[in-house]
């Protein structure tokens, strides 16, 4: 019996989100905007709140930095009871600055901070892989994971973004998870193409591509072409998108973890997406095991 139900590493930071009128610098040097507040966030740390909050046995592990950022992060987990482990980050934790517009559309400033080539010890990390029925690798900096998985039998995920398919600092994750998202952000004339190279390149049985309000798409090993999935309308008016695509992913993955077909876990990260929507921040509302099973019934599922 594992002791963990899924196993998240790296991802973790602050975001300080800037509500603007539109994702366009005005004229002038100066615009008067609405309070100013600073999130615990960043894909890893989405997807393991967002799996605790769906009653997942869920462990985190990453750096994080000795800075009012880190103490931040530490109380939000605290609060939440998520099980976070974490090493010294050398210079300190990463940061990013975030403006949504009235739509509730965002743009990132990133500012990932890590110096090149950090990367979290295995000997940290492997013992919770090695007690997990699943890892989730939100970080280049835990590529050993991946390996490990594949001895112990378990499965993988992860995330690599806006991935352009071209860019090789994502060939380490796309090419060795079991599960892999991206969002057609970069390229969303050629994300079929994208993800027909996952599967083509790496060791994925299934690839998913999230396209916002256009919804998603996902391409099983196999298949001759990706299954459209839309959106669904949220239950309240949308604020932010911040934190939206993790949303999707560990909704998918409860139900795809569970033996779900592909259309439930589809329409799992659709309702979980929407709902993570309709609050201000990043993380900050995460929805229910109860809420989804209430909503996927609902729907039809």
């Amino acid at each position: 019996m594992a002791e963990f139900d899924v196993v998240v590493l790296g991802g973790v930071g602050v975001d300080t989100i800037v509500r603007v009128p539109e994702l366009a610098v005005p004229p002038g040097d100066f615009l008067p905007v609405p309070p100013v507040y600073d999130y615990v966030a960043h894909s890893g740390n989405g997807v393991a709140l967002g799996f605790h909050a769906l009653g997942l046995r869920t462990k985190f592990a990453d750096f994080l930095g000795d800075d009012p950022a880190g103490d931040l992060v530490r109380a939000r987990y605290a609060a939440a009871g998520l099980d976070f482990s974490a090493l010294p980050a050398p210079n300190g934790t990463p940061r990013s600055v975030n403006l949504v517009d009235a739509a509730g559309r965002r743009f990132s400033f990133f500012d990932g901070r890590h110096p090149d080539g950090l990367v979290l010890p295995p000997a940290f990390y492997l013992p919770f892989v090695e007690r997990a029925r699943h890892v989730h690798v939100a970080s280049p900096r835990a590529l050993e994971a991946f390996p490990a998985a594949r001895r112990l039998g378990i499965t993988s995920s992860t995330d690599v973004h806006a991935w352009d398919g071209a860019d090789e600092w994502a060939h380490p994750l796309a090419y060795e998870a079991d599960l892999v998202f991206l969002s057609s952000a970069a390229a969303p004339d050629r994300i079929d193409a994208i993800m027909r190279q996952i599967l083509a390149e790496g060791r994925a049985t299934v690839v998913v591509a999230t396209e916002g309000a256009g919804g998603s798409r996902v391409l099983c090993r196999g298949d001759e072409a990706p299954a459209r999935f839309p959106v669904v309308p949220p239950d309240r008016p949308v604020v932010d998108s911040n934190g939206a695509g993790d949303a999707y992913s560990t909704a998918f993955m409860s139900r795809w973890l569970a033996g779900g077909p592909i259309a439930e876990c589809a329409l799992a990260g659709a309702v979980s997406g929407a709902f993570a929507c309709g609050a201000a921040g990043t993380h900050e509302e995460l929805i229910s095991a109860g809420a989804l099973d209430e909503a996927l019934a609902r729907l039809g599922a």
